[in-house]
């Protein structure tokens, strides 16, 4: 049996380091956005798989580059 690990409104902010705010989270669910979570009965419980997963679809990729002299060189 697999254990699975959740987190609370607060732990989800604090896992954000309080720059996506407990009143965001609310907001996010109101509107059916944000990371997903499960709601049993009044408590609401974020799954951290479906946060890392979250997590990876938001990643910005960039490129790598170089600089030689004062030329920046991008990988293309």
């Amino acid at each position: 049996m697999s254990e699975h690990k959740y987190l609370t409104t607060e732990e989800v902010s604090e896992r954000y380091r309080g720059i996506v705010t407990i009143g965001t989270l609310e907001n996010w669910r109101a509107m059916r956005i944000g990371p997903p979570f499960v709601k049993i009965g009044k408590a609401v419980l974020y799954p951290v798989e479906e946060l890392d997963a979250w997590d990876r679809q938001n990643m910005v990729a960039c490129q790598t580059s170089k600089v030689i002299g004062r030329t920046r060189i991008t990988g293309n």
